[in-house]
């Protein structure tokens, strides 16, 4: 008799420890997605903003129609991904598409003085610092979900019920390589 109630407890003991393992990943899961929800309220002030701030830009920059032809598509490519990373692939294209247009605008003094310009130019800086805290949060809450994914024993119930590394949120290639150069300081203007 006690040795089928010592079965019985230890049968109850794995089961409730599976069930915390799938209730953690599950948590885990949810957190990353709602971290996702937090980038996702910036990215849709970012779309807002970018028409107005090509179409700004147009007036004065009339030969750089591919790059603002560009950062529509990506724009467009941005706002019609549905998946979390379809978004993610599609913003770090909309970012890289946005640093192209920091650099060309270096050549138009009068529209660097625009007050619209500016003003649109500080809102984009402004979501791009939220976009960048929300990121790393987003980044914190993906390291721990693979963490429990890929560690022993929760890859053992991860693997069974259908949990698996997700990717992170980074800047892309194009976008760390501009961020790592130097500033460009110059005395003579």
């Amino acid at each position: 008799m006690i040795a089928v109630i010592v079965v019985v407890a230890i049968i109850l003991i794995i089961v409730l420890w599976v069930v915390s393992l799938y209730n953690g990943l599950v948590r885990l899961r949810n957190r990353r997605q709602n971290a996702f929800a937090d980038i996702d309220v910036q990215l849709r002030q970012r779309h807002d903003l970018v028409p107005q701030l090509v179409d700004t830009v147009k007036g004065y920059a009339t030969h750089e129609r591919e790059l603002l032809t560009k950062i529509t598509e990506a724009r467009a490519a941005a706002m019609n991904a549905q998946s979390i990373n379809d978004k993610i692939a599609a913003e770090t294209q909309l970012g890289s598409a946005l640093q192209g247009l920091k650099v060309a605008v270096e050549a138009y003094p009068d529209l660097k003085a625009n007050q619209n310009f500016l003003q649109l130019q500080n809102e984009l800086s402004d979501i791009e610092n939220k976009l960048a805290a929300a990121r790393r949060f987003f980044n914190g809450a993906t390291t721990e979900y693979n963490n429990a994914v890929e560690s022993f024993p929760g890859n053992l119930i991860a693997k069974n019920f259908g949990f698996q590394r997700e990717v992170m949120f980074d800047l892309g290639t194009d976008v760390r390589k501009q961020m790592e150069e130097p500033p460009k300081i110059n005395f003579g203007s």
